[in-house]
């Protein structure tokens, strides 16, 4: 495939929802895939909805999940600008190619005007659609006389333009078809749209002209984007044809729908169940703040892996996938029609897979973060020996310090089921005993320690539980943790006596 180049679109009006997030790495992994460009645009034609820290925040987005464009903002502006707002003049110059063409009209009709007309067909059980059955009876450059529109222009009188998706006086065919690369063949009957707007009366352009423009400009070969874009596709591919432009190829994304019941996946269900939408943690202007992934502990990785499995089926069984390996098996024509649910356990699932892959030293420098906020300074290389230990029952750095705060913590206080079931009269008495072992361990190790231990409790002729269970919670404080003995060697024989002493005169 020559020359691929994709682009990723947002709208700056807010933290990006991890629907975006796999709309940029599908287009991210084809791009990559092809040896192609992948392209950040920012469509910021609409201000009434722009949010000033929305694009940065799509950019760091895009950088965490390890998907960095390469091209767009700030780099490599082959075809900028990539902001759609600094390029408003451009679009004018096209919106005034299809009027001349006999493409596009200007229209003056007001919004009361409008809504005089929605009303009347409410009222007679019909559906107002403004295109080419009531165009010349509407306040527009069609019924109008040539001179009473230059003169109501020039008056500064306010005005869109819109787009003749359908004029049986200009031969357009009855139907648009298409080929969607995920949805096969697809018509639509002109006769039935509308005349969209493609340009307001505040210069600037509706998503509909600037995304065509920008498209073409961009010489984007290929456009994936969400299926809530397939309405649009007629009117695009009208567009096209409109300016005589050849036409990228298109594939519209299945959804990403709620965890329980029907519908899109939104803010308002990670909310209520409990999970983040967006990748990064977002403040909006009002200072709510938004939970991301980066922040509830989940590793990039295990962000691009889940969302690339919404929606695209390799064909095999694996489920686990490096970005390397998902830009080498990735295939637009193995993406799924229908939508794919969300689910919350198995993201936990993945990133607790990807815990398990991570080296220990990795882990050991954000688990020191963790620690520095409790106030706990440790060398690094017993941090990773704790990790090591813990790291497969968890499923979050976050989750380390209740797996592990014996190691750094000396137990101020024992669980008291645990207490009441594993410290019996008598108990006190053998404890006391297991320090006199314990002191004359010279090899302090975990074999060794266990060896030892364990020759004295057979040669007592006594059950291993009545010295194994106090002994754990003695060093924990609760009945958890792992191998008893790798826990008294890492926190060394003083500490180990020191806490079996306070268990018996605590218990």
């Amino acid at each position: 495939m020559n020359n691929v180049r994709v682009r990723f679109a947002p709208s700056p009006t807010g933290p990006l929802h991890i629907g975006g997030v796999r709309t940029a790495l599908f287009n991210y992994l084809f791009a990559k895939k092809h040896n192609g460009t992948f392209v950040l645009r920012i469509e910021d034609t609409d201000q009434t909805r722009y949010v000033a820290n929305a694009e940065k925040y799509i950019i760091n987005s895009l950088n965490w999940c390890n998907i960095p464009y390469d091209e767009g903002p700030g780099k490599n502006e082959k075809f900028g600008p990539y902001r759609q707002s600094e390029r408003k003049e451009l679009y004018k110059k096209y919106a005034e190619e299809l009027i001349a063409n006999n493409k596009a009209y200007y229209a003056f009709d007001t919004a009361e005007e409008l809504d005089v007309h929605r009303k009347d067909h409410e009222a007679n059980k019909k559906t107002f659609i403004y295109n080419w059955h009531n165009r010349s009876k509407l306040n527009n450059s069609v019924s109008l006389s040539k001179e009473e529109v230059e003169k109501r222009i020039a008056n500064g009188d306010k005005y869109v333009v819109r787009f003749k998706m359908y004029d049986p006086e200009n031969n357009d065919a009855e139907t648009i078809e298409a080929n969607d690369i995920i949805r096969g063949h697809v018509t639509f009957k002109r006769e039935i749209l509308d005349d969209k707007i493609l340009f307001k009366s505040d210069g600037m352009p509706t998503y509909h002209l600037a995304n065509i423009v920008d498209d073409h400009l961009m010489e984007i070969s290929h456009v994936i984007r969400g299926e809530e874009w397939l309405p649009s596709l007629p009117l695009h591919i009208a567009l096209y044809e409109a300016f005589k432009w050849n036409a990228p190829e298109f594939a519209h994304l299945p959804l990403i729908l709620k965890p329980v019941g029907k519908g899109k996946l939104s803010k308002r269900d990670g909310d209520k169940l409990g999970f983040p939408v967006f990748p990064l943690e977002y403040t909006n202007p009002e200072g709510e703040v938004s939970r991301g992934y980066k922040e509830d502990g989940y590793f990039s990785e295990t962000v691009i892996n889940f969302l690339a499995l919404l929606g695209w089926n390799p064909g095999t069984e694996q489920e686990l996938f490096s970005l390397e390996e998902l830009v080498k098996t990735f295939d637009l024509a193995r993406v799924n029609k229908s939508g794919a649910r969300f689910d919350p356990d198995k993201t936990k699932w993945f990133n607790q897979q990807y815990m398990q892959q991570k080296p220990n030293e990795e882990l050991a420098v954000l688990f020191a973060e963790v620690l520095k906020e409790k106030g706990i300074s440790s060398e690094i290389s017993f941090i990773e020996k704790v990790v090591a230990s813990i790291k497969e029952r968890a499923t979050f750095v976050n989750d380390f310090w209740d797996l592990s705060s014996f190691f750094f913590e000396a137990p101020t206080e024992f669980d008291a089921k645990a207490s009441k079931k594993n410290w019996k009269e008598g108990t006190a008495e053998l404890m006391q005993e297991l320090i006199s072992i314990i002191e004359n361990i010279e090899d302090f190790n975990s074999a060794s320690i266990e060896t030892i231990v364990k020759e004295w409790i057979t040669s007592k002729e006594i059950g291993f539980g009545k010295v194994m269970q106090p002994f754990r919670l003695s060093l924990v404080g609760a009945m958890k943790g792992p191998h008893l003995f790798d826990i008294a060697e890492m926190i060394g024989k003083q500490q180990t006596i020191d806490r079996i002493k306070k268990a018996i005169d605590t218990l």
